[in-house]
């Protein structure tokens, strides 16, 4: 394997690592107008996230970082072709933090009402916008010889990225519901359970048609036997959330999420922006990419700082692996006075 096709893959596993991780941070966000009955229940959901939402945004910056990098072609393109999508996922994405560290500032219903809306529209719009930014990408994008893109924010809506965007969206609430049934203790977490049994219906049935579509018109063998893997995944966390086993159901969430990403990378190779207009202006891994010397000292630098990475988030994790419930809530507000809300950092 040369170290375009390594990045290519890289770059893959950096957003599988993005959309598993913040997509249940954009799930959990959203889920705050159907399992957040009162304030307390607010805070209890927010805080399942809290000691971790930030961490799990920066693989997104690594993964630009790294698609800037690696295949600088690739990443103007993209970042001025979807310009304005990209930007609306990052005033999303500031409007969601501002939200997490503000929202506990004041004792006001209004004010926590507020920001609590702000959290859904800010978990809501990425969670949309990434699946119809990287369906556009799986299908192919009208682009120029000198790979501009050259069509307009419309054409990016079109039918297959609309579903792409509706599949991350519910797949990403899904994932969300079930995190906080595994995060949780008590009547939220029956309550998330049977909304992630009732949100998993419609996810199998959007996932399973924008896959197969994918498959069918975009795809190769890889594709489908990803594809495949992905439906099965989301049928066995669909099963494991109605036994009440929520690891499980969690973890086959995850490789719903993981496997779909794979199936789009690999209806791409060896393109990594296809022309839909003309196939000699498409972007691939070897036009697109950074020198060799670049590809090379970079590959050093990942192999040394993504265990780094891995441990540091994986210790995380494990100090914040307890389940949060009212109690904790109740309690911390009759200590201290204050509420209980996630830390920044």
């Amino acid at each position: 394997m040369d170290l375009n096709t390594l990045w290519f893959w890289i770059i893959a596993a950096l957003f599988i690592g993005y959309f598993v991780l913040d997509g249940f941070d954009f799930g959990v966000g959203m889920s705050l107008p159907f399992l957040g009955k009162d304030d307390v229940d607010r805070r209890v959901l927010i805080n399942t996230i809290g000691p971790v939402w930030d961490l799990n945004e920066t693989w997104v910056i690594v993964a630009g970082a790294s698609l800037f990098a690696a295949f600088p072609e690739w990443y103007a393109t993209m970042f001025s072709g979807f310009y304005l999508a990209l930007l609306l996922i990052l005033l999303a994405l500031i409007l969601r933090g501002v939200s997490f560290e503000y929202r506990h500032q004041r004792p006001g219903a209004r004010w926590k009402a507020g920001f609590d809306r702000m959290i859904v529209i800010g978990s809501a719009v990425p969670a949309f916008l990434w699946g119809v930014a990287f369906a556009n990408v799986a299908q192919g994008v009208a682009l120029d010889a000198n790979h501009d893109y050259t069509g307009t924010l419309f054409d990016l809506l079109n039918p297959y990225a609309l579903l792409g965007g509706l599949t991350t969206l519910l797949l990403f609430f899904t994932h969300g519901v079930v995190f906080v049934s595994l995060k949780t203790a008590g009547d939220i977490r029956r309550r998330a359970r049977r909304l992630a049994t009732r949100s998993g219906v419609v996810t199998i049935v959007v996932a399973a048609g924008f896959l197969a579509w994918t498959t069918l018109a975009y795809g190769s063998v890889a594709t489908g036997v990803l594809a495949g893997g992905a439906a099965v995944a989301l049928v066995l966390s669909f099963l494991a959330n109605l036994r009440g086993a929520e690891g499980w159901a969690f973890t086959f969430m995850a490789a719903t999420i993981g496997l779909a990403v794979l199936a789009l990378f690999a209806s791409l190779f060896p393109d990594v922006m296809p022309a839909s207009n003309n196939p000699a202006n498409s972007l691939t891994i070897e036009n697109a990419s950074s020198t060799p010397y670049t590809l090379e000292v970079m590959s050093w630098t990942a192999l040394f700082a993504m265990p780094v990475i891995l441990l540091y988030q994986g210790w995380t994790y494990w100090v914040f692996r307890k389940r949060v419930t009212r109690r904790h809530i109740d309690g911390a507000a009759d200590a201290a006075g204050t509420a209980l809300e996630p830390a920044a950092g």
